[in-house]
């Protein structure tokens, strides 16, 4: 392949990532605007990335194939390491912007372990403890924030500080946005810890296993405020830290934005994930509201 041809062929890499993003992370996409160019590059690259893993086993027609999609990203990683062309296009951005940006190697590899993990649960199988969310939000997002930093030659403890629990934050408020969704799939609601569930009445033992069950949506809706009142803790912490953060790293922690207005949409409904308000413009919120509260953030230097 020529110069000039391998320079399409990585803009097409890129603006592919940048769709992907657009299309199935919208909120985030409008976070990574407001980024420096030198990290919104790596930014869309590992948040598509993102996207593939975190649809594998929403596209699949079998779930077998998800997971075999999940193990096909996890030696991709391995190869774009070893300076290896894959052909795809999210995989040719990761290795464009990996080997330039020294990401790690360990926050890709984890991020996708834990998707692997997830994957290969049955059905029933719930975490017994909400820090299991915790683990598996800081690895599937908070990642994302890390390798953004790296990216911008930021190195601050509490930057990291700060991402992890914005990371943790939103990730465990998307799995609760998600609750509804996963449910109609499965019919089982894997990501309401078994610990939570039983102190609001939501456990069942059927022959010696457990099952969450919705007959009381007052309980569910007890369940979802306590799983949100942890979160609401993490973007506290995170906030509690702005003091001793890096300029050059607010932008990077803006995510904290969409997190909230999550949080906010979820109280406004007396967190019951079933109320239709809850899907109604970007995380429950009119578009040019919610760009508005993100551009006011961004220009405040405000997370």
């Amino acid at each position: 392949m020529n110069g000039a041809s391998a320079s399409s062929s990585l803009r097409a890499a890129f603006s592919y990532c940048v769709q992907q993003v657009r299309s199935y992370d919208y909120h985030n996409y409008l976070c990574l605007l407001e980024l420096p160019p030198n990290m919104r590059k790596v930014a869309f690259a590992v948040r598509a990335l993102n996207v593939e893993t975190a649809r594998a086993m929403d596209v699949a027609s079998d779930p077998r194939i998800g997971l075999m999609r999940l193990v096909w990203w996890q030696e991709a990683i391995d190869k774009i390491y070893a300076n290896k062309l894959i052909e795809h296009p999210t995989a040719q951005a990761l290795l464009s912007v990996v080997h330039e940006n020294k990401i790690s190697k360990v926050w890709l590899k984890r991020s996708v372990e834990a998707r692997i993990s997830d994957a290969r649960k049955e059905v029933g199988d719930t975490p017994e403890k909400i820090e299991e969310l915790e683990r598996y939000a800081e690895d599937t997002v908070s990642t994302l924030l890390y390798m953004t930093l790296q990216a911008g030659g930021i190195r601050s403890t509490a930057a990291d500080h700060a991402a992890s629990h914005i990371g943790k934050a939103s990730g465990l408020l998307l799995l609760i946005k998600s609750l509804p969704y996963h449910g109609s799939r499965n019919r089982h609601f894997s990501y309401i810890p078994t610990e939570v569930a039983a102190k609001h009445g939501l456990l069942v033992k059927h022959g010696g296993q457990s099952e969450i069950h919705l007959d009381s949506r007052e309980g569910l809706c007890e369940a979802v405020f306590e799983m949100a009142s942890v979160a609401n803790v993490h973007l506290q912490k995170a906030r509690d830290l702005a003091g001793t953060v890096p300029v050059e790293a607010l932008p990077v922690l803006l995510p904290a934005v969409p997190a909230q207005v999550l949080l906010d949409s979820l109280s406004r409904v007396n967190f019951d994930v079933f109320d239709p308000r809850l899907a109604r413009g970007i995380l429950g919120i009119p578009p040019l509201w919610y760009q508005l509260k993100l551009k006011w953030h961004s220009w405040r230097e405000k997370y």
